[in-house]
């Protein structure tokens, strides 16, 4: 499976891996075997896709590239660049079979030269990880490299032609309230340290009640840009203060965006919380826990919903800064525990520099890997290496836009001189402005048509969208009171104009309780979080007389209220009080 390039930088790299799953609770062999070979096949990826294209070493393309070198270098990024939606990680320093190229700095210039005369022909651009700037203040700044034997990792990006072209990944931020969510998000994307006192979470929210209290109860969204060349999107000011810019600034300009969904933490919101896992798409979940007060209150509650819907999760301890040495060994501690344990047999890394930013990024697809990082808002520490693990971080959903088009509303607007407007994630398919789509369902299960006459992606108006994208549609002749979240846009078949989607209000899914005080038996009620279909739903049969803690059957739910349109596969969470399971549909019926 792994060649036999298991040596040099690589080999340092999968001995890092393997000694965090020494320290785990994994105690089958062939789990743990797997889990490192797949590991290192990912590490390995840059050498092996090198491998057996051209008869010269990765060294000799490099430094003394041929025309002939130089086009098997082009189309070698060009594909690996198309693979990863716009971007890829490319490392120099290391030859084919995982040798040293044992670059001089000499070596490095002319390797930078070639790689940017690939890069020209591509219409893109790149940075070294390791020598992007730090927002971390109290860090001390890196020196040139003068030593030999130099490795550098590339972050290769397109330049964007249009805001249609941006890669976009969505975060959810979660944990218990105060942990230091907003004010977290609020540093990273206006480009401020904060006071202590929340200066930076302020401009954050959304309501008068939420700035007075200081904490978050509706979903709120910010973004972080990374242009093609690595570099955060803000505007500085002539008095050298970072000045964060407008969305339509940072769409301009940038090649990939951060999309955080800020949640709340506070127990009586976890409903809305619940909806904006569930209804955003997130294809990552930053959990975020305060040094002083450790996994407290919603932190392990937030954990788990991120684990039940299979979201990767990345973990920031905050406010280290005011935190004893004491009380932070033992939150460290702690957390690894939980990570560690059989509920959620994560592997936790923690990450101290920019080689362990490179590392746990690429490796983050495996889902068991749980990078930490440890962050002071205030001082700054540490904030260098999450900016640069979110600029690294790869897209893992691939959504298909060769099927029809499937769009899930979660949010609708009425906007001033455009009328009705609705957001949400774009499941499948590409849209333009004009075409015809069909909406709903209603209460009767019925869809009306109606046209898309405005697409926004991050507050800018584009001709089109595509599978991924979170946009808002500006609707023609409808009215907002008689749109609902977790209705869809389907798409219009003109050769079909009569045909109606089928919807069902009654499903068939496997479930898990995760948690319930007695028992749970027919006719029993919950509330239903399916993609942004929020409903509650009866139980009409189970295969099992009664359901406990810990149990797992197939049940049939019926909606109380309206049909909805699901899709077979999709995750489920079920709660009531403090009763809670998650489970897949597995069939639709009437």
């Amino acid at each position: 499976m792994v060649e036999g390039n298991k040596t040099g930088n690589h080999l340092d790299e999968a001995s890092l891996l393997a000694s965090a799953l020494s320290n785990t609770s994994i105690h089958d062999d062939k789990q743990h075997e797997a889990l490192l070979d797949n590991m290192l096949d990912n590490l390995m990826d840059s050498g092996t896709e090198e491998r057996g294209y051209h008869h010269n070493t990765l060294k000799q393309v490099l430094l003394e590239p041929t025309e002939q070198d130089l086009d098997y270098l082009t189309d070698l990024l060009s594909t690996r660049i198309e693979q990863g939606r716009g971007e890829t990680l490319f490392e120099i320093g290391i030859d084919e079979d995982g040798s040293s190229m044992k670059l001089t700095p000499t070596d490095y210039s002319k390797c930078i030269e070639t790689i940017t005369k690939v890069t020209d022909k591509l219409e893109a651009d790149f940075a070294n990880i390791d020598d992007l700037d730090e927002l971390d203040p109290t860090k001390e700044k890196s020196i040139e490299k003068t030593q030999e034997d130099i490795v550098a990792h590339l972050m290769i990006r397109k330049r964007p032609k249009s805001v249609e072209d941006l890669l976009e990944i969505r975060v959810a931020v979660v944990g218990n309230v105060d942990a230091g969510k907003s004010t977290m998000l609020g540093v990273l994307t206006k480009g401020v340290l904060d006071d202590g006192r929340g200066k930076a979470r302020v401009n954050l929210f959304r309501h008068k009640h939420e700035i007075e209290s200081g904490r978050t109860s509706s979903v709120g969204g910010e973004i972080l840009g990374f242009d093609s060349k690595s570099k955060p999107v803000m505007i500085h000011t002539s008095h050298s203060v970072k000045k964060a810019s407008s969305w339509e600034d940072i769409a301009a300009k940038a090649a990939k965006v951060l999309s955080f969904v800020d949640l709340a933490g506070h127990e009586k919101y976890l409903k809305t919380t619940v909806f904006g896992m569930t209804g955003s798409a997130p294809e990552f979940a930053m959990l975020m826990v305060g040094a002083n007060a450790g996994m407290i209150g919603m932190s392990k509650e937030h954990l788990g919903l991120a684990l039940s819907l299979n979201i990767p999760v990345l973990v920031v301890i905050t406010k280290i800064d005011r935190c004893p040495q004491h009380v932070l060994e033992k939150t460290t501690k702690e957390l690894t525990s939980i990570l560690k344990s059989k509920s959620c047999r994560k592997i936790p890394l923690f990450v101290d520099n920019n080689h362990d930013v490179v590392m746990t990024a690429q490796n983050f697809v495996s889902e068991r890997l749980c990078p930490i990082f440890q962050v002071s808002n205030v001082t700054g520490q540490g904030l260098d290496l999450i900016r640069n693990f979110l600029n690294v971080l790869p897209s893992l959903t691939r959504y298909e836009t060769d099927q029809p088009f499937h769009y899930e509303i979660n949010e609708t607007y009425s906007v001033p001189f455009v009328g009705t407007v609705v957001s949400g994630v774009m499941k499948s398919g590409v849209i333009h402005i004009g075409d015809k789509v069909l909406l709903g369902p209603d209460h009767a299960g019925q869809f009306v048509t109606t046209t898309i006459k405005g697409i926004h992606r991050k507050r800018v108006s584009v001709p089109a969208a595509r599978a991924g994208q979170s946009v808002t549609f500006a609707l023609k002749n409808v009215r907002r009171n008689t749109i609902r979240k977790g209705q869809v846009l389907l798409a219009y078949d003109k050769d079909k104009p009569t045909f109606v989607p089928p919807t069902s209000k009654r499903f068939e899914a496997e479930v898990l309780v995760l948690y319930h005080s007695t028992t749970i038996k027919n006719k029993y009620q919950a509330m239903v979080h399916c993609g942004a279909v929020r409903q509650t739903a009866r139980i009409l049969t189970t295969d099992k007389s009664v359901l406990r803690t810990g149990d797992r059957a197939k049940v049939e739910f019926e909606f109380v209220k309206n049909p909805e349109y699901l899709t077979v596969g999709t995750r489920l969470i079920f709660r009531e009080g403090r009763t809670k399971g998650v489970g897949k549909i597995t069939r639709l019926l009437t």
